[in-house]
């Protein structure tokens, strides 16, 4: 487990170089000026020279490798650097850091992608094992034409009907905002449901492939039922490709979605990214994509990890 441990986390470093001069490659073709206002209207020509001088914004090379000495923590270590991992300031928003923006955002994210999952968790194991158990019934029709739909509809689509019916014609909650519970409900719906899908059809899959397995047999024939076998022998099997998919899947989540976000207004991660993009803030597209890099390796490490120890050939590989 050490050993695979180690090799893992290896790979984080140069995963994250590579994403890292990928995003700034194309952060800096991206039409647009960072140092116009909100408005779009430019300071004076003076001040531009000024402001892309201060920011390296004169010489892609050197804002490159200065960006990723602060962000590393490099240059701090080598006492070029007042903290560790900075981010740099926003070129957009010059009141803020883009740290101070990850602060404030990334657990709205977190929160947001937490209760997604746990649904999406809820919903796609409670419909893959009905469906699995019962292959070509009805509730197996059913399962998987929610999947279909689940998997083929935009979540912003399902956001859009959700606002529409449940806050513009029913008023049962909030059309958008953060602060509340009842503000969390629809935009963590409408999130979940492409992973509910995709994990009910994993399960299900699953499922059918291990009941058919000598061991469930064999257990069916000591006298249990499907429903028992399925609890006590099957799902865990049955559930090992969705752990697999879980990672990279829950570092979606939790680091927000960027059209769900950016429909229901809550201020997370993906929101900002939308508004970065849009406004070429190079160093705030720049700080989400590495903080999203990290949480994904971090939480597929913990998957691997995870996967191993439930079964143990994985650590012979």
């Amino acid at each position: 487990m050490l050993s695979l441990f180690l090799r893992r986390l290896a790979l984080i470093p140069p995963l994250l170089l590579a994403m890292y001069t990928i995003t700034f490659a194309l952060a800096w073709l991206i039409p647009g000026n960072p140092l116009d206002n909100p408005e779009g209207r430019r300071p004076p020509p003076e001040v531009v020279e000024a402001m892309k001088k201060q920011y390296r914004l004169d010489d892609p090379v050197a804002f490159y490798f200065e960006y990723l000495g602060k962000a590393s923590g490099v240059n701090w270590v080598l006492g070029n650097a007042p903290r560790p991992f900075d981010l740099g300031p926003s070129l957009r928003q010059p009141d803020w850091t883009v740290n101070e923006i990850l602060r404030d955002a990334l657990p709205v994210s977190v929160t947001l992608g937490c209760a997604a999952m746990l649904l999406a968790l809820m919903i796609g194991l409670s419909a893959g094992v009905l469906s699995g158990l019962r292959p070509g019934g009805v509730v197996d029709s059913t399962g998987q034409m929610f999947a279909l739909v689940g998997v083929s509809v935009p979540s912003f689509v399902i956001g859009a009907l959700l606002l529409l019916i449940f806050s513009a014609k029913l008023g049962w909650f909030p059309v958008g905002g953060w602060g509340r519970v009842s503000n969390i409900v629809l935009p963590a719906i409408a999130l979940s449901m492409p992973f509910a899908a995709v994990i009910s059809r994993l399960v299900r899959v699953g499922m059918i492939e291990q009941m058919s397995a000598e061991y469930a047999r064999t257990a069916r024939a000591k006298g249990l039922s499907r429903g028992q076998v399925a609890v006590r022998h099957v799902l865990k099997n049955a559930f090992l490709p969705v752990l697999s998919w879980f990672g990279p899947a829950t570092a979606v989540a939790l680091t927000g979605s960027f059209v769900v976000e950016k429909v229901f207004a809550v201020p997370g991660l993906g929101r900002h990214f939308v508004d970065a993009v849009l406004g070429k803030d190079i160093t705030l597209v720049m700080g989400i994509t590495l903080t999203y890099g990290l949480v994904v390796a971090l939480l597929n490490l913990s998957v691997d990890m995870l996967y191993a120890w439930i079964d143990p050939r994985i650590q012979q590989n």
